[in-house]
């Protein structure tokens, strides 16, 4: 089973959502241009079947869906550990396209020992900061969530920014800590109502305005300094070789 299309529901089925207080992000209001759903890749942490960091991350993707984003969830299973194999294998291939057609990104990983887990690390650790002059993370958005066995913690959200600010992505102020995962799911893997879910609510509203303000400009945002002076010292380096040979 793919689990990026696990996700039979529509979009308006979303039970605990209250509809006259959820609004979906208008670019209008933001003063941007609107054109197409915000692109956001979610990855999550475990391979258990009853994973609860992959039960968050499909409640994710039906309040992206509900606020206008199109999504795509990445199976984690059969990534081969980074390193053990080159890079052309299919599903590092699958997820470096999936990284490189979103234009943000929502991270769920347990917390495990303290940290975030393996099978997630192992997700970023096959993402480069660049690839044939394309960067797969440079300037996207990133929502980050975790989930607990006990009492909450924000241990592994603190280490996914970490890893947002080292692979250059612009990761939104609101996050979410699910404690005690075992008991905020129902039977069905849907996520039961509580100040919990409200927050996963707003952390998926906030990052659908973010992806919508920085897409447009993230060229831009990310134009460094340093870089700009070492192209210019690499075209005068091939402006004199060219002068050379001629």
């Amino acid at each position: 089973m793919n689990f990026e299309r696990a996700i039979t529901a529509t979009p308006d089925d979303l039970p605990n959502i209250v509809p006259a207080a959820s609004e979906v992000p208008d670019a209008g209001r933001l003063g941007v241009a609107g054109g197409h759903p915000p692109r956001i890749l979610i990855l999550y942490g475990s391979l258990r079947p009853e994973s609860y960091s992959r039960k968050l991350a499909l409640e994710a993707e039906r309040l992206l869906r509900h606020f206008g984003a199109e999504t795509r969830v990445f199976d984690p299973r059969d990534l081969p550990v980074q390193g053990s194999c080159e890079p052309d294998h299919p599903k590092v291939q699958e997820l470096r396209a999936l990284a490189m057609w979103s234009e943000g990104q929502v991270w769920v990983s347990p917390e495990r020992h303290g940290t975030l887990t393996a099978v997630f690390k192992n997700q970023i650790d096959w993402l480069p900061l660049e690839e044939g002059g394309m960067r797969p993370t440079q300037g996207r958005t990133l929502a980050v969530m975790q989930v607990s066995g006990g009492s909450q913690s924000f241990n592994a959200v603190n280490a996914m920014r970490v890893l947002g600010r080292w692979m250059r992505m612009v990761t939104i102020p609101n996050q979410s800590s699910v404690p005690k995962a075992w008991q905020e799911f129902d039977e069905a893997g849907r996520m039961k109502p509580s100040a919990l879910y409200d927050r996963v609510v707003d952390v998926m509203e906030e990052l659908v305005k973010f992806t919508l303000l920085v897409r447009g400009h993230s060229d831009y945002l990310t134009s460094r300094y340093s870089e700009r002076k070492g192209d210019l010292a690499a075209a005068t380096l091939a402006a004199a070789a060219t002068s050379t040979e001629t």
